[in-house]
């Protein structure tokens, strides 16, 4: 029987625990990665050596590898002294090495996906860097994803340089056969928005047969998302491809201990609001169940739970 074809869009730490549920399923998965980092090892690479940067594309191989616990480790070590290489981490080094070698940096990802024993593919959203900017309401503006943040203002929009960047063929084919599209979770205007704004992406999006389902986030974004409630997040997507994009959105019904709502609180964060009204007049289904897992002292989703309820829709 041919397996179900999963497609999901975004970046950050949040795909990468998604895919490791995702893995477990029998299903097909495709990543598509964006390429707009600039902070870090990634950013320091990707001015260096002129390629995308290498970070977010890092975590999902790794997210989405079948080799020993210590292969995975050393992929994710970060050098902590070396004039030059302190901060870098080996796997970023080894995906710039491996572009080197083969002139190009998605033909690199598919090699070290080789090595790594990747179930899926891992597919950049573009093999161009991109940069991302952001205007803000007050019509001030700001260039790099590291940055965007950081300026406490409410986003107006964001937008990529440069403007035309050639999508990867591979992740239109993959979004046009694929049997659900999953955007999200990460952050908002930095991860999932930015994989949309690559020529030629919301296109295959709205031509795509497959249900495309939003992740929403379980904690708003300080200076991304700061008050956002669930039909928010999903307008940004809708508004930054002027189409309706998002069919359904998965969220969590989960109560959150206070201990973890207080310590939110005190760096800027708030549950995200669910505003089923508003949902429904915009026409996206809501799903709504308990998702998380408490980790530390983070608010996570459970790679396991949201993989189960992803693959129920099918």
């Amino acid at each position: 029987m041919k397996k179900a074809n999963v497609v999901v869009l975004g970046g950050g730490t949040g795909l990468s625990v998604i895919l490791r549920g995702l893995k477990t399923f029998p299903v097909d998965i495709s990543a598509i990665v964006t390429v707009a980092d600039d902070g870090g090892s990634s950013g320091r690479l990707r001015k260096e050596l002129n390629i995308p940067p290498p970070g977010d594309i890092r975590n999902v191989l790794v997210a989405l590898s079948e080799v020993e616990p210590l292969v995975e480790e050393l992929f994710q070590h970060r050098f902590t002294n070396g004039n030059g290489l302190s901060g870098h981490s080996l796997g970023n080094l080894l995906l710039a090495g491996m572009t080197s070698i083969t002139g190009d940096f998605a033909q690199g990802v598919r090699e070290i996906s080789r090595v790594l024993n990747v179930k899926g593919k891992v597919i950049p959203a573009s093999n161009d860097s991109i940069t991302l900017h952001a205007e803000y309401e007050d019509g001030s503006k700001v260039e790099g994803e590291s940055n965007i943040p950081l300026a406490g203002k409410k986003i107006k929009r964001v937008f990529i340089e440069p403007a035309e960047t050639k999508p990867m063929r591979e992740a239109i084919q993959a979004i046009e056969e694929a049997d659900l599209v999953v955007l999200g979770p990460g952050s908002l205007y930095t991860s999932v928005i930015p994989n949309i704004l690559v020529s030629g992406m919301k296109e295959a999006l709205e031509r795509t047969d497959a249900w495309k389902v939003y992740i929403c986030n379980v904690m708003t974004q300080p200076g991304e998302t700061d008050n956002y409630t669930v039909s928010d997040h999903v307008r940004a997507i809708d508004d930054h491809s002027n189409a309706k994009l998002v069919d359904a959105v998965l969220f969590n019904t989960q109560t959150i201990p206070s201990s973890y709502v207080e310590r939110y609180k005190s760096q800027g964060a708030v549950n995200v609001r669910v505003d089923a009204k508003e949902l429904q007049d915009m026409g996206v289904q809501i799903i709504g169940d308990d998702l998380l897992l408490f980790d530390n002292d983070l608010v996570r989703h459970d790679p396991i739970k949201v993989s189960q309820r992803l693959v129920s829709l099918l």
